[in-house]
């Protein structure tokens, strides 16, 4: 959804430098960027900033980025672990006006160039021995425009920028670029994302499509997806993915050991048969999912703000500290006094210990105990795991001192929950009490934390519901959507049809699967199938066409050297659900097709 302020920057502000990639020979003219928050969760100091500029996209083609966007990020949403973060992510989009409508080289070198302010081209940057796909830009030019968006560093920013391109393509380096209009465009994102922000390795078995990869000749891969082990060597070893083996796959079938990856066909494995960095429609496998989660973690403080560690306090005041609130889960705060537990939650008053008199260490232990994580060192560091300690000297008095209570942060109110999420209110810190937050759902009191509110454990029936808290005489609330999105489908003419509680279908040859999803609200649903069980599957329309039906066929149809809709004859169950903007998932359904 397009929400939030526009921040305009005058054209005086910008200037477009000189090019670090090959790109057209003019430079586009200086013009007026836009500064849009789209999804803002904290401040930008304190929260990863993904920043999304637009290229080629004249004034006239604006509302086309807009609705680019929206699909990329709703997608992007659905994908674990961006759906459980989300809340660690402000989303800025930097509208830059070009001079020309496209960008060069698109789709073929003999194509124009185009004069864009982030000068991007197909074919490596309209390179005779580049590749079509590999999307490139003036990455200088990029960090212009992302420094726009103030409180954004390079340190906790990623910058991805969309085409406004219908043609396959894009690229992950420091920066992240994909075309915006393809049928598949919103699946290139994440995956691109997957080698900037996560530095994870493609697991493709070729470089140049239809061309086999090779056999890999070189040492054991620095990429954690990727090893020359066996699965045997791997569990002795306790080396790359051996706490996941025998599991099964986020992206469908079972975590074990696939030959190809790194452009060769041969001589190295990967842990899934397909997964995102191999096949985009399917999400990360959990071997990539554990590293991307601790890269979007890296880019945060789990404790956002503490009382102040640098001098002793007294016995008589409260400690707290304020966390990050991942949307799908709660974090643990321990409080321990010289080395013994003694309470959970965000605030410890001190008074009511009543500590031997002298002086003591307090420490507070905030854990993010996400299942995401296994690997021990990712669980212990900072990204994950991170502490603060005070010594607590009781011959202190804590001076007098008035401070409001009242609301300082919490889960935007502008946009509806999902009923699954977690949602969260910090509030101001008086010296000696400690502000209660009271829940109120559908006008009920229900108990939550002291900060956040789980609301998976209501199971609430479907449709709308409110959510309040409250602090002395403040109060926040917000909409909770319940309503899970519906998911219809539409197949070609069969051969037979045979109702029942599953339908079944007979064809006697290709056949197209037509997927619809809807809401009953704004935004774009996102459906997704599976077949016989497999990963979830995005459905997207077809790979030349997001408005043409999935096709279906025996052997399936080679698009650019892939293979799509590979069924084989025989029986097979199609599962079909769809996610919603607000994050809700609609209960699968399914029927039987025979292929004859």
């Amino acid at each position: 959804m397009w929400t939030g302020k526009k921040i305009v920057i005058s054209a005086a502000a910008v200037t477009v430098l000189p090019l670090v990639v090959a790109a057209p020979a003019r430079a586009a003219a200086p013009a007026d960027a836009t500064v849009v928050p789209i999804q803002v969760t904290g401040d930008p100091a304190k929260r990863f900033n993904l920043i999304v500029l637009g290229d080629g996209y004249a004034p006239a083609d604006m509302p086309t980025f807009r609705t680019h966007l929206a699909k990329h990020l709703n997608d992007l949403w659905t994908i674990e672990p961006f759906k459980s973060y989300r809340s660690y992510i402000n989303v800025y989009a930097v509208e830059i006006p070009s001079a020309e409508s496209g960008v060069s080289c698109d789709p073929d070198l003999s194509s124009g160039r185009r004069n864009t302010p982030l000068h991007m081209a197909f074919w490596s940057g309209c390179r005779d021995d580049g590749i079509q796909r590999l999307l490139v830009m003036d990455s200088v030019a990029a960090k212009t425009y992302a420094d726009l968006v103030q409180g954004a560093t390079a340190g906790n920013r990623q910058i991805l920028a969309l085409a406004n391109s219908d043609t396959y393509g894009g690229a992950g380096g420091t920066y992240a670029t994909a075309s915006g209009g393809n049928a598949m465009s919103a699946l290139i994102a994440p995956h691109e994302l997957g080698h900037s922000l996560g530095g994870l390795n493609d697991e493709y078995d070729y470089y140049q499509r239809g061309v086999p990869g090779g056999t890999y000749s070189g040492p054991e891969p620095a990429s954690v997806h990727h090893t020359l082990l066996t699965e045997q060597e791997m569990k002795a070893q306790k080396r790359k993915w051996w706490r996941w083996l025998g599991e099964r796959s986020e992206a469908g079938g079972t975590i074990g050991r696939y030959e190809g990856g790194l452009y060769s066909s041969k001589g190295v494995w990967r842990p899934s048969r397909h997964s995102m960095m191999k096949t985009l429609g399917y999400y990360y496998d959990q071997v990539a999912r554990e590293q991307m989660t601790e890269r979007i973690s890296g880019k945060v403080s789990l404790v956002q703000a503490h009382t102040p560690t640098d001098t002793p306090v007294g016995d008589d005041r409260v400690l707290w500290v304020e966390t990050m609130h991942p949307a799908g889960h709660q974090l643990s705060v321990a409080w321990a006094v010289d080395g013994r537990t003694v309470r959970k939650g965000s605030n410890l008053d001190l008074s009511r210990l009543r500590l031997k008199k002298g002086t003591h260490t307090v420490t507070v232990t905030v854990t993010d105990p996400t299942s995401f994580v296994r690997d021990p060192a990712i669980r212990s560091s900072a990204a994950l795991t991170q502490t603060r300690s005070w010594t607590v000297d009781t011959g202190l008095r804590t001076p007098p001192a008035t401070i409001t209570v009242d609301f300082t942060s919490s889960t935007p109110t502008n946009q509806p929950v999902n009923a699954e999420s977690v949602v969260f209110a910090e509030t101001t810190h008086p010296l000696r009490v400690i502000p209660k937050v009271r829940w109120e759902l559908d006008g009920r009191r229900v108990p939550g934390g002291d900060r956040d509110i789980d609301l998976s454990r209501f199971r609430l029936r479907a449709g709308t519901h409110t959510l309040v808290a409250r602090v002395g005489s403040k109060r926040r609330v917000w909409t909770i959507d319940a309503e899970r999105p519906a998911v219809a489908y539409e197949l070609s003419k069969a051969a037979r049809v045979v109702q029942g509680h599953t339908p079944e279908y007979v064809f006697d040859g290709p056949f197209t699967m037509r997927l619809t999803g809807r809401d009953d609200r704004s935004g774009v649903v996102v459906p997704e199938f599976r077949v016989d069980g497999d990963g979830w599957f995005n459905y997207f329309g077809w790979p030349t066409d997001s408005s043409a039906p999935w096709l279906f066929t025996a052997n399936g149809t080679v698009i650019d050297g892939l293979t799509y809709g590979k069924l084989g004859k025989g029986r097979h169950t199609i599962e079909y659900r769809a996610t919603d903007p607000s994050g809700n998932t609609s209960r699968p359904h399914r029927f039987t097709v025979t292929l004859r």
